[in-house]
């Protein structure tokens, strides 16, 4: 009996494809008078302005520990966010 050989088959290697880098512009254009003038006074800051948006509140002065405010027993955190604001309200200390 001869003995018979398997039938090897050759795999294909896979060629690495080479990405060609991006290049960055390099062409940056010189500012003209007229905007150089407009982006430096739009970038001083203004330091006597207040902040914009959102809430100021102030609890400077205030005599009220935090088992006045919450209560003694432990309360979840969004039962804290409902007293705190309604500590705000009532004590008038929001915007100031």
């Amino acid at each position: 009996m001869a003995a018979k050989k398997k039938a090897t088959t050759k795999r294909k290697t896979a060629t690495k494809r080479k990405v060609a880098a991006k290049k960055k512009s390099t062409s940056k254009r010189k500012p003209t008078t007229k905007s150089a003038s407009k982006k430096t006074k739009s970038s001083k800051s203004k330091s006597g302005k207040k902040a914009f948006g959102g809430y100021a509140i102030s609890f400077a002065g205030r005599k009220e520990t935090v088992e006045q405010v919450f209560g003694k027993k432990p309360i979840a955190p969004s039962e804290m966010t409902k007293k705190i604001w309604a500590f705000v309200k009532a004590k008038s200390l929001s915007n100031r």
